[in-house]
């Protein structure tokens, strides 16, 4: 029998290797801008077509390479970051394993033309899926010029499942921002399909976020700094009425590297408690300083993932200065009386008797006594007390005579006397005027039916309903449009900003009305007719989640996508009280659909609980 192991060619590791480093565009622009920042480089321009499909160009003033490293760089585990595995404990780069250059090539054709300062010639490096083409003398300046072209031009499987230009371009633009962030003495010019999106200029931490993420966030931040021989923490976290249930922005960054954190966002959540109303969330930029050996950066090769040794020691300075911050910054307002012209009131004080030569006063008057202790007071609470007896007595006689005109309902009283469980049926109706409907917890309808009792959501029943409704509008020719009394300004991201760009034709022909105004603000004048009690703001940034998280569906797709969207922002809400006549509605909307049973999405509406089911919990 022949052996079966076989010894993988270096392209086909690469290949598999670049699965794991790189994942989309956005992977390739956070490795090579690594690279530029541990090369020592003041300016990187990045350069964009098609979100990085067609070009993604990264040029940089660092130190260069010479002609063998550049050959060598693109070789799996060649780096200039470590010689050894001790080197992994006290890492000062942001690279380290000497796989990303080697990935990139394996899926894409790649140009690299770069110089060191004190070489007259630099050289020019043509390479094709790990395939090195050639190599030659190039007059360039001094740095690294990298030209990837055609990303997974050779792994159809991979580009097949990249997402539209919106969506990726929104993940580049994510990336983009945590380097730049952190790297605020670098100068950034970030470019996509020739136009500049970013310009960058060197500056301070506060500086770069506001460049970034807007000039509105700069009043909201409160500057945080901790120093302490464990750990130094500086950065800025917001003010606790500015905080947000989407849309908030946090970032924590560690020795300069982006990381995921949950265990410290929770300190930062718990000096927020009873500042800041549930499921909303605080704004943050948090930037820690920790000796290198404390940390271990090489456990994902995204190397987001972070552990500390000393987590616990660090979560309580964590969750303390930031308390210490929201303390000293946030002054508790006082109330100022205006106490001029106002009437002086008299305090009572049992041993001084008042007199006055013209009106006769009880001494033993005393005004903060219970009212009733006075003789007036006496015969009022007495004469409210007989109103109440008879008032009570009418209630029950009125309800005997309903339920003698009825048919016999023993447990009627009882099931409608939870008013939390059971509404909105009347009690004192009589059984013919009894109501069809009833409402559980606001949120579930029940019916009698032919085999049981029949229980409906509410909220998922509208969803259906409106889907339905919008689906059809869309297919006759678009929804019509209501203007907005006062159009809604959105402040977005620039990922978000970027989505909404490429969604805003086929959401005007849903109805909406939308314009960009400066930087990543848009302006909403008109929305779909019958949403006139949705929050308008709130229902834009879940579509945008909703397709950021998603992914841009088909072109056939896009209108159901949307359609079922702002289904769900403008559906009845689970825990709204519904009158019978909007019960009955609701219903008999849902039982005309051709599928009332399921959401677009497939979640249940309508459940049946059968009488034999009933029957043996009696």
């Amino acid at each position: 029998m022949s052996d079966v192991i076989k010894l993988l060619p270096d392209s086909v590791a690469n290949q598999i290797a670049a699965g794991e480093v790189i994942q989309r565009p956005a992977s390739v622009i956070k490795e090579l801008v690594e690279n530029a920042i541990d090369a020592q480089a003041t300016h990187i321009q990045i350069i964009l077509k098609d979100a990085g499909r067609t070009l993604i160009q990264i040029i940089d003033d660092g130190v260069g390479m010479s002609d063998t490293d550049a050959r060598l760089a693109f070789e799996r585990h060649s780096t200039s970051k470590i010689r050894t595995a001790d080197d992994l404990f006290s890492l000062h780069t942001m690279g380290f394993r000497g796989e990303a250059l080697a990935s990139i090539a394996a899926i894409s054709q790649v140009e690299l033309r770069t110089r060191r300062h004190d070489a007259q010639l630099g050289t020019r490096l043509v390479i094709n899926a790990s395939q090195c083409e050639s190599q030659e003398p190039d007059m360039c300046p001094v740095g690294s010029n990298f030209m990837i072209k055609n990303i997974f031009f050779n792994v159809p499987a991979r580009r097949k499942f990249l997402k539209s230009n919106q969506v990726e371009l929104s993940n580049i633009v994510k990336e983009f921002e945590k380097l730049a962030l952190v790297n605020n003495e670098v100068e950034f010019t970030f470019m996509h399909n020739g136009n500049v999106m970013y310009k960058l200029m060197k500056g301070t931490f506060r500086q770069r976020i506001t460049a970034l993420m807007g000039n509105s966030l700069d009043q909201q931040l409160l500057p945080l700094s901790v120093d302490t021989s464990l750990v130094k923490i500086q950065g800025y976290i917001g003010k606790p009425e500015n905080a947000r249930k989407r849309n908030f922005i946090q970032f924590m960054f560690v020795n300069g590297r982006y990381m995921r954190h949950p265990y410290f966002h929770k300190a930062v959540m718990s000096a927020y408690e009873q500042l800041i109303p549930e499921g909303e969330q605080p704004n943050y930029f948090l930037r820690f300083t920790v000796d290198p050996q404390s940390i271990d950066v090489n456990i994902h090769p995204t190397k987001t993932e972070i552990k500390f040794e000393d987590e616990i020691p660090i979560w309580q300075i964590l969750a303390a200065g930031v308390k210490e911050t929201l303390g000293r910054f946030i002054e508790v307002p006082t109330i100022d009386f205006d106490t001029q012209d106002t009437p002086k009131i008299p305090a009572y004080e049992s041993h001084v008797e008042l007199h006055h030569p013209e009106i006769e006063v009880d001494s033993s008057y005393n005004p903060f006594k219970s009212s009733h202790q006075t003789p007036s007071a006496g015969r009022s609470h007495q004469q409210a007390v007989s109103n109440w007896d008879e008032l009570f007595a009418n209630f029950e006689r009125k309800k005997r005579e309903g339920q003698e005109q009825g048919t016999e309902q023993p447990a009627a009283d009882t099931l409608m006397s939870d008013s939390d469980s059971l509404q909105p049926a009347s009690t004192l109706l009589p059984a013919e005027l009894q109501s069809a409907y009833l409402q559980l917890k606001g949120r579930y309808i029940l019916s009698q039916a032919k085999s049981g009792l029949m229980v409906i959501d509410q909220h998922r029943a509208h969803i259906r309903i409106l889907f339905d409704r919008y689906s059809s509008q869309m297919k006759e020719g678009g929804m019509s449009s209501q203007a907005m009394l006062f159009p809604e300004v959105l402040h977005l991201s620039a990922a978000q900003s970027v989505i909404l760009e490429g969604l805003q034709p086929e959401m005007e022909k849903m109805g909406f009305s939308m314009s960009q105004l400066s930087g990543n603000d848009w302006s909403v004048s008109a929305v779909p007719s019958g949403l006139d009690s949705v929050d308008v703001s709130t229902m834009i940034h879940q579509i945008i989640e909703s397709v950021d998280n998603g992914g841009m569906p088909l072109k056939k797709r896009l209108h159901d996508h949307l359609s079922l969207t702002v289904a769900r922002s403008a559906a009845i809400p689970a825990g709204k009280v519904l009158m019978q006549e909007e019960m009955e509605k609701l219903v008999a909307d849902l039982l005309l659909l051709p599928e009332p049973n399921y959401t677009p999405d497939g979640k249940t509406i309508i459940n049946v609980i059968p009488m034999e089911q009933i029957t043996k919990m009696f």
